[in-house]
Parts: structure tokens; C-alpha cells; sequence
């Protein structure tokens, strides 16, 4: 899917500023395939924003206050209409850290239900986790903002002559997943509900996002834009890798059980066929299996 480069221009961050016009009035950034450092100064992240022809929605707004800025500013280089959302697709840093940049805007903070109490639970280790990992000077300005709307049923939101549809998910990458879709271009937020190229990381249920992504392989969209992955995609072979990947491990994982093999066996064998497939492969790939075994094990 090819994709229209719009604005690069000089920034004292990470790369943010650097976003592409992928259908019209709908702008993505492509984060890099890196853990969180002082180097990228926390840039993994997609982080897109639609314009519409009253106001402007921001949909996650990556790891930092900075890079949260240099966001802001791209949007001042398309329109000076009003930002009347910031919409996270689900709790995590570098997705969610950005938002500080927005508070000046008055807009209203968007998630799911669920997004406040798990934000609220994680706050602390969140804030010191990070400012670790990208510095203080990279991270300075960064906090956790809650959100101002909570999202439980489908929701339309307006930005003048087209609508956003916000769609909460049940328990799948996390406990408070949520897609966006622009009704007007029919392209589809999945958030970190789609990863590629960097591997996947569970932080929810297996079970529910395999399930998940069975749902999301139904539907017709013009373009999908992954959580980590290119600018854009495609449906349904988008979701096709990271089925395969999380397919790979659960079934491993539950034949493991099965035989009476222990977490610390099933964490040195259980998925590692996929491991030439993904980036950041030895980075998380043990924590999902972790995860896998500490859910299965129970069925």
C-alpha cells in the first residue's frame, strides 16, 4: 500500500515529525523497530491523526512528551483546526506518553472503559520504567494523563464531514484494546491488536486475541495501520504472521502441559520456530510464553 511522503522537516527528538498521508485527511508515523532507548528517545510506536473538516483526532501519540510535540507540530503543518481528540488504542508507554503534548489543546482523552484503572494500577512503574530506559532529558515533560471518556459500546465521534467509530475490544494484547475506524476512507486502527515485523507481546490473554484476530479477519477495510509494522497494511493478510506466531506458541505451550513439561522447559522451547520470522524476537518471546503457559495451564 503505497503511501505519500508529507512532512520531514528538521526536529530536535526522535522522528516523529516525520509522517506520511496514507489516504486523504489520514496521517500516520511509523515508529522504529527498536526497544525504547535514549537513542530513539522512545519512538517505537505508530501514532497517526485524522483531519476532518471541523477538527483533528490524534490516535496514540507515541513514548515521550518530545516526541508527543513533534506530533503536534506535524499537525500544525496540515491545519489549525482545532484537536478535539486524543484517542489511545490501549495502556502501554509508548503509545500513551505523548498525550502530555496535547493538554494544551482542551481536548477530550479517549479510551477504553477499562484504559483509566489500568493506567491508574501501572502509573508508578510506568513513569520510572521509562525515564530509565529513554533518560530524563528525553523524557522530561512525559506523564500519565487518564482518560476523559471512557469507551464501552461502539462510539461515533465527529470531526466534521466524516466520523470516527471507536470499538472497545474484549480482553486480547491487553485488558483494554481498542480499534478506530475513519468511516470516510475505511481504514482500520488496530492498534497493537496488529503487530509486524516486531514481535507480538502479550500482555492479555492469547486465547482472547487469537479470537480477536479471527473477528478482525472478517472484515473489509481499504487499509489497516498496524500498533508496530508499516505505515500500512492490508486485510487479511495482514493478521497472517502473527496468528501463525501466537497459533505456534499455543499450541506448543498446551502440548507441553499435556506431557508434564514445567514453565522453565516450555520457556526454552515452546514457539522458537518463529524466531527467524520477527524482530525483537529474544527480547519478549520468553515473556509470551510466560504468559501463555501461566493461562493455559488452567484451562
Amino acid at each position: 500500500m503505497a503511501s505519500t511522503p508529507l512532512l520531514r522537516y528538521s526536529s530536535a527528538h526522535a522522528s516523529t515529525s516525520d509522517v506520511s498521508e496514507v489516504a486523504p485527511g489520514v496521517f500516520v508515523h511509523q515508529g522504529r523497530y527498536e526497544v525504547q532507548s535514549a537513542a530513539n528517545g522512545g519512538d517505537i510506536a505508530n501514532a497517526s491523526f485524522v483531519v476532518g473538516s471541523e477538527a483533528v483526532a490524534v490516535i496514540d501519540t507515541s513514548g515521550s512528551a518530545k516526541l508527543g510535540a513533534d506530533l503536534r507540530d506535524a499537525i500544525r503543518s496540515v491545519t489549525d483546526k482545532p484537536i478535539k481528540y486524543v484517542i489511545n488504542t490501549h495502556m502501554h508507554p509508548d503509545h500513551v506518553f505523548g498525550n502530555a503534548a496535547f493538554k494544551q489543546d482542551n481536548p477530550e482523552f479517549v479510551g477504553h472503559y477499562k484504559l483509566a484503572r489500568a493506567l491508574g494500577t501501572r502509573k508508578d512503574s510506568y513513569l520510572i520504567a521509562n525515564e530509565q530506559m529513554i533518560g530524563a532529558d528525553g523524557f522530561a515533560g512525559s506523564e500519565i494523563i487518564l482518560p476523559t471518556l471512557g469507551i464501552k459500546e461502539p462510539t461515533k465521534l465527529d470531526l466534521g464531514d466524516r466520523e470516527l467509530l471507536l470499538e472497545p475490544q474484549p480482553t486480547a494484547h491487553t485488558d483494554n484494546d481498542m480499534i478506530v475506524t475513519d468511516l470516510k476512507t475505511n481504514t482500520l486502527f488496530l492498534g497493537d491488536l496488529l503487530f509486524s515485523v516486531h514481535v507480538p507481546t502479550i500482555d492479555g490473554s492469547i486465547k482472547g486475541w487469537l479470537a480477536v484476530l479471527d473477528e478482525m479477519g472478517k472484515r473489509k477495510a481499504a487499509r489497516v495501520v498496524p500498533g508496530h509494522g508499516p505505515k500500512t497494511m492490508e486485510l487479511p493478510q495482514a493478521l497472517v504472521p502473527e496468528q501463525e506466531y501466537l497459533s505456534t506458541i499455543a499450541d506448543d505451550v498446551r502440548r507441553q502441559i499435556a506431557e508434564g513439561k514445567t514453565l522453565e522447559q516450555a520457556t526454552k522451547s515452546a514457539g522458537f520456530t518463529e524466531k527467524d520470522a520477527w524482530k525483537l524476537f529474544d527480547q519478549y518471546h520468553v515473556r509470551n510464553v510466560t504468559a501463555a503457559y501461566a493461562e493455559l495451564e488452567w484451562e
